[in-house]
């Protein structure tokens, strides 16, 4: 008997048209594997709202980041499985995942239903999968976000943009142990996954599967280092940069100085200045490449 499995599609996210596919998905998936059903979100927090009411064995996220992160959030905890065809701007949790944005290999994913869970972030209580952040990238989401013009160069140029008139928060970081660090930061980075989208790996060492956190701090640093810092940023080097701070463990305290924006796997919102993180271990199912059954 074929098992049930639904598409949640988000019809506005990354370049918009999913004509291709919807196209996919008729051509490739495996119908003597599934019965599929397709869905259309039409307003935030939908998504999240029909994942917890399908009663579908696998339920894939069609969209970037936001869109999975509210499946996911739907599917936590349950023996339901997430599946991702992502066609958003970062994607950032599929790719450390190893799942292609070519929609018929990330179909194929699907079909050969290699399962294994992850752990799952939490801040004041919020599920996340990939980051959390605080400081530039955070105001830079948010502008992001307000944007009608998505992909790498929009991101680059508001990134620019903030930089330029930037202005740096107190940050305090503590965990069972006491206060590990204190200081002035360009941001905050709490990583689940290994990115924050686009291959742009903040903590490479990053994993699914360990039933741990990796906050990252990056401490201030001139214009004149930012191609440097990028290139370590997407070669996976940027804990040999002598700007970044790691940390790794179950849960920690983050405050600081002032309100702001915060991102919760790359969705902006303003938030106040007192941040308790923590991590679920093994508490989501996902579909990924056979390739990446040992290792997360």
């Amino acid at each position: 008997m074929p098992r049930k499995i639904t598409f949640i599609v988000n019809p506005i996210s990354g370049q918009n048209d999913k004509s291709q596919v919807l196209s996919a998905i008729g051509k490739h998936l495996d119908l003597s594997l599934y019965q599929p059903q397709i869905l259309f979100t039409s307003y935030a927090g939908e998504a999240y709202k029909m994942a917890r009411e399908t009663e579908a064995d696998v339920v894939v996220a069609v969209g970037g980041d936001g869109t999975v992160s509210e499946v996911a959030r739907g599917l936590a905890d349950t023996d339901k499985c997430l599946g991702i065809i992502p066609c958003g701007s970062g994607d950032g949790l599929a790719l450390h995942l190893g799942i292609s944005r070519a929609p018929a290999r990330a179909i194929d994913t699907l079909n050969k239903a290699c399962q294994t869970r992850i752990d799952v972030g939490r801040m004041n209580g919020q599920p996340f999968f990939c980051t959390v952040g605080f400081g530039l990238d955070a105001r830079v989401s948010l502008e992001f976000a307000r944007s009608t013009t998505r992909g790498l160069p929009k991101y680059v140029t508001l990134a620019w943009e903030e930089w330029k008139q930037h202005s740096l928060s107190q940050y305090r970081i503590s965990s069972e142990k006491g206060v590990l660090w204190e200081g002035k930061a360009v941001f905050v980075t709490v990583a689940n996954a290994n990115q924050w989208g686009n291959q742009a790996r903040i903590a490479p060492m990053a994993s699914l599967q360990d039933g741990l956190l990796d906050v990252v701090v990056v401490n201030p640093f001139s214009t004149l280092e930012i191609p440097d810092l990028a290139a370590r940023l997407m070669m996976g080097q940027a804990p040999t940069s002598k700007h970044f701070l790691h940390f790794t463990g179950s849960r920690f305290h983050i405050s600081r100085s002032g309100a702001g924006a915060v991102h919760y796997d790359g969705d902006p919102f303003e938030a106040g200045t007192e941040f308790a993180v923590d991590v679920q271990p093994a508490s989501l199912n996902v579909l990924v490449p056979q390739s990446k059954m040992k290792k997360i």
